[in-house]
Parts: structure tokens; sequence; C-alpha cells
């Protein structure tokens, strides 16, 4: 039952793109794409311009520059395909502290595990358990190069250790590689209106920057989830207890779009083969480019995103979100409901997810938790 399990795991989270036309592109080391944080999962999965928090790490990293303590500690846990099976989730821990007023550091930490799985070749086999798993570690440097904008690169060593069997029940080699992002953040001085207060956000973030990751040896090239993610917001700042933000967020899947390379209507092994001896780095510029119907394709590989956050006296959140991608390019479309609660220089985040997509989401129906501790001095942004 378990290899079973371990089987509907690497159809859904590898082979993700059987649909009719093959149009969904597929990635390795699919988890670094999840939400693995219950605030950003709380509001749709936004994250690039929102406020600065202890998992900014996934988002933006620049924003750690406009943290306004200097050192943030945050742990998070997702629950994955909890209606199917319950040890396989996705933790996060991360860690930032501020050099100075204008640059901070951060490193951070997620692991992806898939639980125990009993492989065997016959029945009558004693078997044995292995515990495949993934994971990302990130080191990130942010600096303001103004008042109001900081930029940010970050680095990161990825490890996805499937242990898939080969010849002789000998398991496989894991795949590793490193990757690189680089992040702007964007955070307006606060300004008067009629009514209230307000300031404005923005962010980019291009991610996952790098080579392809192979799982063993002489076996297939995977290209890295490379993104752009594109994101802009505003704090109705209406009193001194009351705050609700609006952010809104794009994001653009950088791999190229599988081709039929000699034109006889079918993408077959040979294009296939084509398409896999692309590197990674030439696949992220004709990504905006190559998609076989043309430049309105390329709009459906663009998901958009929509979160709101309440916060009363920095103490209570209450967050919403929707989600949506094109039915011909994965079809994730959900509604997220989250929380917050805050007692002195500790918060507990939760969030839910609602899926209105025929597709069903992994994460349907999981209460996902965080923890994140924000401690030392303050610092003012104005």
């Amino acid at each position: 039952m378990k290899k079973l399990t371990f089987i509907l795991m690497l159809m859904l989270l590898v082979k993700a793109n059987a649909q009719e036309g093959q149009r969904v592109i597929s990635t390795g080391v699919p988890f670094l794409s999840i939400a693995a944080d219950a605030r950003a999962s709380g509001m749709g999965d936004v994250g690039v311009a929102t406020s600065t928090d202890a998992f900014s790490q996934q988002w933006n990293p620049a924003k750690f520059a406009f943290a306004e303590r200097k050192m943030g500690i945050g742990m998070a846990y997702t629950p994955y395909l909890e209606a199917i099976v319950t040890d396989i989730s996705l933790l996060n821990a991360s860690f930032y502290n501020k050099i100075s007023e204008n640059s901070a550091f951060a490193i951070s930490l997620r692991y992806f595990g898939l639980g125990d799985v009993e492989l065997r070749q016959f029945a009558s086999d004693p078997g044995i358990t292995v515990k495949p798993n993934e994971f990302a570690l990130d080191g990130s440097y942010s600096l303001k190069l103004s008042p109001t904008f900081s930029m940010a690169v970050a680095g990161r060593f990825i490890n996805s250790n499937l242990r898939l069997p080969v010849n002789n029940f000998v398991d496989s080699n894991s795949g590793s590689t490193f990757a690189v992002d680089v992040a702007g953040f964007y955070r307006s001085r606060e300004i008067a209106y009629n009514n209230f207060d307000g300031r404005w956000r923005a962010g980019f973030n291009i991610s996952n920057i790098g080579g392809k990751i192979q799982y063993e040896d002489g076996g297939q090239d995977n290209f890295l989830p490379s993104n752009l993610k594109l994101g802009a917001g505003f704090d109705f700042i209406l009193d001194q207890d009351n705050v609700i933000g609006i952010t809104s967020e794009f994001n653009k899947l950088l791999i190229p779009t599988p081709q039929d390379e000699n034109g006889d209507g079918v993408i077959d092994s040979a294009d296939k083969d084509i398409y896999q001896n692309r590197s990674g780095f030439s696949g992220i510029f004709s990504s905006f480019g190559d998609a076989p119907d043309g430049f309105s394709e390329e709009l459906k590989e663009i998901t958009w995103a929509l979160g709101a956050e309440y916060v009363y006296q920095d103490s209570f959140m209450v967050r919403t979100g929707y989600f949506n991608e094109s039915e011909e390019k994965g079809s994730r479309k959900f509604f997220t409901l989250g929380a917050g609660f805050k007692f002195k220089s500790a918060q507990i985040d939760l969030s839910y997810l609602f899926s209105t997509a025929q597709v069903r989401n992994p994460i349907e129906n999981t209460l996902r938790f965080g923890l994140t501790f924000s401690l030392g001095e303050e610092f003012y942004n104005d």
C-alpha cells in the first residue's frame, strides 16, 4: 500500500503533465514551488510583495532589509496528501539577522519527507524500507539601496533523494545541484490620505536560476522550477490599531514548453530528447516566447493570485486569498483562509485551502501551521 502511495506521489509531483497536448510544464524538485509557511498560504500563496516576516526567504529575501526586529525565527509544517497517507509533509525552518539598519542575512531549510516506503521485488520477499526525501538549504544577503528599495541575492543547495530501486534492487543515487535567486523589494514611506494613511509595496524575485538536476547516473536531466514572481500591494492604515493589506501577485514558470520539433503533430520521444538537451539557462530565456500557440498561450502560463490581511493591534490577523491557473497549464484554482495570533515575541499562524477546480489539490482541506519568534532590538522603517 505504501509503495502504491509513493508511486502516486511521483505521478502527482513529477509527471504532472499528463493532460491532452502535454502543455502542462513539469519540473524536477517541484516541492520548491509549494508554499511552505502558513501566512503566505493563507493569502492565496502570495508573498513576493507582502510585508516582511521570518519566512520571506522563499518569497523575496530582499524584504529582510526592512525587518523591524533584529532577529526572527520561523518554523512551519504542511501535511501533504493527508487524506491518503499521514507521513508525507513539508517542513520549513528559517532564521534572519539584521547586520545593520540597512542589511540582513538569512538562512533557511525546506525538507520534504515522503514517509516510509517498503520496497520488494516479489510478494514473498521481506522487502526493505526507505525514506525518500528532498531538501533545499538557502542562504541570502539583502541590502537597502535607498530608504525605500532593497535587493537581495540568495544561494540554494538542492538535494533530491527519492531512492528508487534499479537493477539488482540497489538504490539509485540522490540528485543535487545549486541555484540562485535575485530579488528586489520596494516599500514606500507612509503617506497621509484624506481618511487614512497608506503605504505602497512592490517586489520581484527570479528564483531557482541554475542548471538541471539528475536523479541517477545516466538518467534524465530535469529542469529546476525557475520562476519569475512580480507583485504589488497597498496597506490601508486606518488608525494605530487597524491595518488592511491587499496584495496581488503574478508568476511565470521560466521553463521551456515541450515542442513538436519535427512537425508530425505528436510530441514523441525524439522531440523529448531535443527538449531534454536544452540547458537550464537557455530554457529560461526561451520560455518567454516558445509556446506553440503563441502569445495567447504564453499568457496562460502566468498564474495570478490575490491576498488580503487584516491586522488588529499587531496581535490578531485574519487572511484570505485566491489563486488561479489556466486549465491548460495545470488548473490549480483555490481559495484560502488564514489567521494569526501574536503574544509578545511569539506568533502562531494557521491556514486552510479550498480547491475550486476539478483537479484535486494535494493540500486540499489541509490545516497548515506556523510559529515565529521576533527577537532583539527594534528598527524603525519610515
